[in-house]
């Protein structure tokens, strides 16, 4: 009797083994999302590729949310930016380093897709404010002199 019930666990175990290896080694698709700085410090080559061809000033955003780093999210943008954020407006890094404090600090932010755009991006994203759930946005970003001049959040 004991040998009867052994005998699935071991062919389940096997099974669930076999797909995971499977699964694992299927090959990675170029359209694969790239992420935020990972927490190792190390990139697949693939996220690496992504990473580079988004602008640096939105890279830098992405950077400092990941950091959680206020001063360098704010340093990101040019003095007289202007924020956008479904609907509300925040003009210059006083207003926006408010808005980033209260609502973005914190958060984990990873990118999707990047849609580059002459003078910028439009990142797709999922923004998690206390860093689960969440949900998808249109991050689009205008950048002038290597720094945001415009950004509008709207959901996807």
């Amino acid at each position: 009797m004991r040998h009867r019930t052994l005998l699935p666990l071991a062919l389940t175990a096997v099974l669930l083994t076999a797909c995971s290896d499977t699964e694992s080694a299927a090959p990675e698709t170029p359209e694969a999302p790239a992420t935020s700085r990972s927490t190792e410090g190390t990139q697949a080559p693939r996220e690496a590729a992504a990473r580079e061809e988004v602008p640096s000033a939105a890279q830098a955003y992405v950077d400092a949310v990941a950091a959680e780093d206020l001063d360098a999210l704010v340093d990101a943008f040019h003095p007289d930016a202007r924020l956008i954020d479904v609907g509300r407006e925040f003009n210059g890094r006083d207003e926006i380093r408010d808005w980033a404090d209260d609502e973005v600090i914190g958060g984990r932010l990873t990118v999707l897709k990047n849609t580059p755009k002459p003078g910028g991006t439009t990142l797709l994203v999922r923004f998690a404010p206390g860093g689960t759930g969440g949900f998808e946005a249109n991050y689009e970003f205008d950048v002038r002199d290597g720094r945001i001049a415009e950004l509008n959040l709207q959901y996807a």
